[in-house]
């Protein structure tokens, strides 16, 4: 048992931070990058999908009250993440730090976990990334070959000058006569995942540049939104005040809408937060990692969960809650404003904002991999670096081939849900891993310092775990397996491989 919880000693994480040349990760982002490579996971999917459906079946128009739940659990762990962040500036995010506080096994558990998150959690953006890119080429009467837009077995049908799936077709609509097709695979999605894979691979500081230009643009697109909103909003009151009453719905019974149901439906959003937690990732390749991790930790989750208070508000304002069960909520909500560019903008705002969350997910997932594959827990393959882009090339091409399949061959409706309990357990080890630090080496320098230790930690795992049983039963059951088969490969091959396990017994306490 003693082996299964040996700790990666901190001269050991010292020394990696401190390691330069051709064979280590190249250290080019400053806070503005960081910042924006948060933002640029966040605004995605939370904003252009989640919003309305988590109204429609959870929250009513107290959707904006489980946002800023869902902020404030993120705001425990943002605080966590940013002082580890601080101390151990290198790649790996929680898996490093559980490493570092709660011993290999827990590490394991977690980068294992984290696999969950960014591959999943990238693989469902790439299925919604190719429904706003065909939308938006069908809305400029562009047309892709319809078998390879969709997952196979889709029926898709010819409706109004679209290709549409079936089951989308508005009640009482006879699809007979229509023409259809069956799709075979999603080609769409995965010549998304390979294309984000490429810029990934050529470069850190080409990735962060792209992201920061994106995420400048869906901003933007954010921001117009807003202003149409609010102003249609502050001319037609009476309809606002129509659509938020009741503000707080009464519950169902089972478990929506009601007090709980701003619980459920922060639960059931939660994968638009993922992102922050991405920032972390990148920590060797900070030119300023001490400094500016924080700051682009907490920034970046500060900007968006503004952003997303005001959007579910003002969203909720144009559009009855109960109408916004759709996949592209806020083109509804500025259509009722009766501004006709407003869908196609907002398709644009979609297919940029969301290609920046798979470009950080899949970063993140390649970093976790390089560092495990570093401590001898993966093969040495995954930590190669390339000699002249200084990126962990092979890693994020196995990655983004692996996910590029998940999109374009499986349904993933249920991805976003499974993705979310992979989260909120990485920040439940991160906050207890921040607890366990302060008791073990309070002496430790700590550039920032997260502030009520223990209260701030313990509140951050209570309200993670409550969000978790918020889940559905079949997101604890596929994560079961999932970490039941991460502990086949661990007592297979990694501990059996792992540096940490070969140092001698007394250099834990360094």
């Amino acid at each position: 048992m003693s082996r299964l919880l040996r700790i990666k000693p901190m001269s050991m994480l010292s020394k990696e931070a401190g390691e330069q040349g051709e064979h280590t990760l190249k250290r080019s982002l400053g806070a503005t990058n960081l910042i924006t490579l948060g933002i640029g996971a966040i605004i995605g999917a939370g904003i252009f999908v989640l919003t309305g459906q988590a109204a429609a079946l959870h929250a009513g128009p107290a959707v904006a009250l489980s946002f800023v739940l869902a902020g404030i659990v993120c705001a425990f762990a943002g605080l966590c993440y940013a002082e580890f962040a601080s101390i151990i500036p290198i790649a790996g995010s929680a898996y490093t730090y559980g490493y570092a506080t709660l011993g290999e096994f827990v590490a394991w558990i977690i980068g294992w976990d984290l696999g969950l998150e960014y591959g999943f959690g990238a693989a469902t953006v790439a299925s919604g990334w190719s429904g706003y890119f065909n939308s938006l080429l069908q809305q400029l009467h562009i047309y892709m070959p319809p078998r390879l837009t969709a997952t196979p077995g889709t029926v898709l049908v010819f409706f109004h000058e679209r290709w549409l799936p079936l089951t989308s077709l508005p009640p009482g609509t006879q699809a007979a006569g229509l023409p259809h097709v069956t799709a075979l695979f999603n080609m769409v999605a995965i010549l998304a995942i390979l294309f984000v894979t490429t810029v990934l691979v050529i470069g850190i500081k080409e990735s962060a540049n792209l992201n920061s230009a994106i995420v400048v643009v869906k901003l933007g697109i954010v921001g117009v939104f807003l202003v149409i909103g609010i102003y249609f909003i502050a001319h037609h009151p009476q309809l606002a005040r129509a659509n938020w009453h009741p503000y707080l719905p009464p519950s169902d019974g089972h478990g929506n809408f009601g007090w709980h149901g701003i619980a459920t439906g922060a639960a059931s959003i939660f994968f638009a937060y993922i992102g922050f937690d991405a920032v972390s990732t990148a920590a060797q390749e900070a030119k300023n990692p001490q400094k500016d991790m924080p700051l682009g930790i907490l920034g970046s989750l500060v900007i968006c969960t503004i952003l997303y208070i005001l959007v579910s508000t003002v969203l909720t304002g144009l559009v009855n809650y109960k109408e916004l069960n759709v996949a592209d909520p806020v083109a509804l909500g500025i259509d009722a404003t009766g501004v006709s560019w407003g869908s196609l903008l907002v398709k644009i705002g979609a297919v940029f904002g969301l290609a920046t969350v798979m470009l950080v997910m899949l970063l993140g997932q390649s970093r976790v991999f390089f560092s495990m594959s570093r401590d001898g827990l993966l093969p040495k393959w995954a930590s190669a670096i390339h000699p002249r882009f200084r990126t962990p090339w092979i890693s994020t091409i196995v990655v983004g081939v692996v996910v590029a399949i998940l999109p374009a061959l499986l349904p993933v409706d249920r991805l976003a849900e499974l993705v979310n309990i992979g989260t909120l357990l990485a920040f439940t080890i991160v906050c207890a891993g921040v607890w366990v630090l302060r008791v073990r080496h309070p002496d430790l320098h700590r550039p920032f310092k997260t502030p009520f230790v223990p209260l701030v930690p313990i509140l951050g795992i209570i309200t993670a775990v409550y969000l978790m049983t918020n889940l559905p039963l079949i997101t604890w059951t596929v994560m079961i397996g999932w970490l039941l088969v991460g502990l086949v490969i661990y007592f297979g091959y990694s501990i059996k491989h792992s540096k940490v396990q070969k140092l001698p017994k007394a250099a834990e306490g360094d």
